[in-house]
């Protein structure tokens, strides 16, 4: 008998246990008899093991919780995945490992893309709207994404969903038009606005920047600099950060142990969103129209929502601007799932919410180049405020 030590670098990493040395007759061979407390695939003990599972299924990072335990960043690293994919996966038919299927059955999904790497290259999330839970996630942002999900979960389980949230992606909105006529798509108000506020605010201002420039209106082409986000904004939200700029909000606090100013809010965005508005006519189209996509999105009747879109529509193509008149073709092109909004309203707020957390934990990661780590990882991260670290103990089960 003799003793094995491995110097992991502190008292609970380094163990000490009997190794028995055994020689065959036959051919002078040695083998080592096995340690029944050692965890599989790695030269520590199951305790161990546990106690990084517990850490990680607790939301720690791979950094930190080598730097607790002294254990290699890379086997802290699999020992997560392996903990991700018990809790997650499955053996399937064909030996393979494959995803679970959903815990529970839903009313609602939302469906988004997210960007993957560098160079365009993208993937597809989809979550249950009534929990937030991630329960789909595949590379690319086409049709076989939604179609691999429908196999993947089978057409029976689409039998309780009644609406899909997504954005304009006309790959997403076409596969449940085509495979289920009982699902509606749903596009609610965030989409809509943020495609009027890249595609119409943002452009219309630059263009009235070079016009007003091209008339030798310096001034007047200079008032609209840094006028973005004001022109993006409710008139509601500028009135509230005017009464905040009055009641001598501070915004960043004077520093006590480090030199700093005191910052305080600032007022006059809603007299300058006015004389914006006062001196270009486009502009001003762009108020009325803001105004009235909030007032459609507050309707609870489909016909009235019908009638307050189609008059937006109407008030983009007589301005004759190329830039609203695209506007006007998105929401014709997509109006029955706009005003869908009235009987079903479904937000995508849990959506973005996972978009937020998506990038969370790629930078706590510094990136991923591990794939179909990084998605089990977001799988967990979208249950923690659900379950937390339910099954880390699997050795003990």
């Amino acid at each position: 008998m003799e003793l094995l030590h491995l110097p992991f670098g502190n008292e609970l990493n380094t163990i000490s246990f009997p190794r028995a040395r055994f020689i065959s007759p036959a051919c002078g061979s040695t083998w080592m008899q096995e340690v029944p407390f050692k965890a599989e695939g790695h030269f520590i003990t199951q305790q161990l093991e546990a106690f990084a599972n517990d850490l990680l299924g607790n939301g720690l990072t791979l950094k930190k919780v080598s730097e607790l335990t002294g254990l290699g960043r890379n086997t802290v690293k699999d020992i997560d995945k392996r903990r991700l994919e018990w809790q997650y996966t499955e053996i399937g038919e064909n030996g393979k490992r494959r995803l679970m299927k959903p815990e529970r059955r839903t009313k609602a999904l939302a469906i988004d893309e997210f960007k993957l790497h560098d160079g365009h290259i993208y993937a597809t999330v989809i979550i249950d709207l009534e929990t937030g839970h991630i329960l789909w996630i595949a590379h690319g942002k086409k049709k076989q994404a939604i179609l691999d999900f429908i196999e993947h979960v089978g057409r029976e389980w689409f039998d309780t969903v009644e609406a899909v949230a997504c954005d304009m992606n006309s790959d997403y909105q076409e596969v449940f038009e085509e495979e289920f006529d009982h699902i509606q798509v749903v596009f609610d108000h965030f989409h809509i606005v943020k495609n009027f506020n890249e595609k119409v605010i943002a452009e219309v201002r630059k263009d009235e920047q070079q016009r007003l420039y091209a008339e030798g209106n310096r001034k007047g082409a200079e008032s609209l600099k840094k006028t973005k986000y004001i022109l993006y904004s409710k008139r509601e939200t500028l009135q509230r950060k005017d009464k905040e700029s009055e009641d001598g909000k501070v915004i960043v606090h004077e520093g006590e142990l480090f030199p700093r100013m005191e910052v305080r809010a600032a007022g006059g965005k809603e007299a300058k969103y006015d004389e914006i508005l006062k001196e270009n006519r486009l502009l001003f189209t762009i108020d009325i129209i803001k105004e009235a996509l909030d007032e459609a999105y507050k309707s609870t009747d489909e016909v009235e929502m019908a009638e307050m879109i189609a008059g937006i529509i109407d008030t983009c193509m007589d301005t004759g601007n190329g830039h609203f008149r695209w506007f006007a073709r998105l929401l014709d092109s997509h109006f029955e799932g706009i005003i869908a909004h009235a009987s079903m309203p479904y937000s995508s707020g849990k959506l973005e919410g996972t978009n937020n957390m998506i990038k969370t934990v790629r930078r706590q990661a510094y990136g991923y180049r591990d794939d179909e780590y990084f998605f089990l990882k977001l799988f967990d991260a979208s249950r923690k405020d659900k379950t937390i670290n339910t099954k880390s103990h699997r050795k003990s089960d």
